[in-house]
């Protein structure tokens, strides 16, 4: 005998009838349990109508964070792990495809301009592969049209890989 777990719509229906103090309260519950709950309606509340700025706000975030990347392979891929888990919280909060491989593309380059070129680390190697990977994915997944903006910069970031890491080979990753 246990609690009983609610579905969405269930909730869903049940939040159709309450008034908006009641909505208010709850919703300052759920801020106060969870780091997450409360960032999320915080950008809800006074980020999601910009976008952009927002994204611009992660990127900014992100470069900070690589500029202060160790320079001990071991401790750079926790570092880079840590930034790909900021990335994937805040793109869960703008649920855009279009956002997701933009902030990875700016990822890939700073990991290109901010990582050691001659690293045998092979998890280090991998963080970079795999978000590549993860971009393609996404792009194959968008319209034609919206494909074409990410395509060149995309294709551009693959290049200016394979000229830094003697590691990388462009052939397996381009569109």
């Amino acid at each position: 005998m246990g609690i009983t777990e609610y579905g969405l719509q269930d909730v869903k229906k049940e939040l159709q009838h309450l008034s908006a103090l009641q909505m208010t309260e709850l919703c300052l519950r759920l801020a106060r349990y969870k780091k997450e709950n409360k960032e999320l309606l915080a950008y809800l509340l006074f980020d999601a109508n910009n976008k952009e700025a927002f994204i611009e706000k992660i990127k900014a975030e992100v470069g900070f964070m690589f500029s202060q990347l160790p320079s001990h392979s071991y401790n750079a891929a926790k570092s880079l792990r840590k930034i790909l888990r900021l990335i994937t919280k805040y793109v869960k909060f703008i649920a855009a495809k279009e956002a997701e491989i933009e902030m990875l593309l700016n990822f890939c380059k700073n990991y290109i301009e901010y990582t050691d070129r001659k690293t045998t680390y092979k998890p280090l190697r991998l963080i970079l592969t795999r978000q590549i990977q993860k971009i393609i994915t996404l792009i194959d997944k968008l319209h034609e049209d919206v494909r074409l903006d990410f395509y060149n910069s995309y294709q551009e970031m693959v290049l200016e890989a394979e000229k830094k890491f003697p590691w990388f080979n462009k052939d397996g990753f381009l569109l």
